[in-house]
C-alpha cells in the first residue's frame, strides 16, 4: 500500500503542530502561570484546533488505507462518518478560526505591534516559534484547501449554528479574560467602546 502525497502531508503537518505546541508549552512565561494559562491566547486555542483537525485527517487516512479492499459494510459506514467529521470540522472550525486568527494577528501587528505581540515577548518566545505559530496555520490551511473536496457545511443549519456558537464562545472567553486581567466589565457589550 503506497501512501499518496495528501496522506504524507497530513502526517507531516500534524507532527509540525505537535512540535510547535510542545515547544510553546516548554516556554517558562509568566502569562502561563496566571488565570487561563495558555488557553487565554486565541493563537494557542487555534493551534490546538488545527492539531486536532489534522489528527482527524491522519486517522481518516489510516482508516481508509486499512479498509481498502474490504467488503465490510460496517467499516465503510464508520469511514464515511469519520470523513464527514473531518469535512465538517474543516468547514466549521479549522478554516474559519484559522483564517480569523492569522488575519487579525497580522493586521493588528502591522498597525501596532504592542497591541497584539509586545516586544517583551521576544525575550520568552523565539522568533522561529512565533512565526511557526502564525505562518504554519496559514500554510497548512492553504494546503488542505487546495487538496481536498469542498463541502459547504456552513450552508446547513447545524453548521451555521455551530459557527455562531463558536463565535459567541470566543467572544465570551475574551470577555472573561479581559475581566480577570483588568477587573473591568465586559468589552463586547454595546456602548462600552
Amino acid at each position: 500500500m503506497a501512501l499518496v502525497p495528501c496522506q504524507v502531508l497530513h502526517a507531516a503537518i500534524l507532527l509540525s503542530y505537535c512540535s510547535i505546541l510542545c515547544n510553546y508549552k516548554a516556554i517558562d512565561m509568566p502569562a502561563h502561570q496566571t488565570y487561563g494559562g495558555s488557553w487565554k491566547f486565541l493563537t494557542f486555542i487555534d493551534l490546538v484546533i488545527q492539531a486536532v483537525f489534522f489528527g482527524i485527517c491522519v486517522l481518516t487516512d489510516l482508516s481508509s488505507l486499512l479498509t481498502r479492499g474490504n467488503d465490510s459494510q460496517e467499516q465503510e459506514r464508520q469511514l464515511k462518518k469519520l470523513i464527514s467529521l473531518r469535512d465538517w470540522m474543516m468547514a466549521v472550525l479549522a478554516f474559519p478560526v484559522g483564517v480569523f486568527v492569522v488575519t487579525m494577528f497580522w493586521s493588528i501587528y502591522i498597525y501596532d505591534r504592542e497591541l497584539v505581540y509586545p516586544k517583551l515577548l521576544d525575550n520568552f518566545i523565539p522568533a522561529w516559534l512565533n512565526h511557526g505559530m502564525k505562518k504554519m496555520i496559514e500554510d497548512s490551511l492553504k494546503i488542505k484547501s487546495d487538496t481536498s473536496y469542498k463541502v459547504c457545511y456552513l450552508c446547513t443549519q447545524s453548521g451555521f449554528i455551530l459557527e455562531t456558537e463558536t463565535q459567541r464562545g470566543s467572544s465570551l472567553w475574551s470577555d472573561i479574560m479581559y475581566f480577570v486581567a483588568t477587573g473591568f466589565g465586559f468589552i463586547s457589550l454595546p456602548g462600552t467602546w
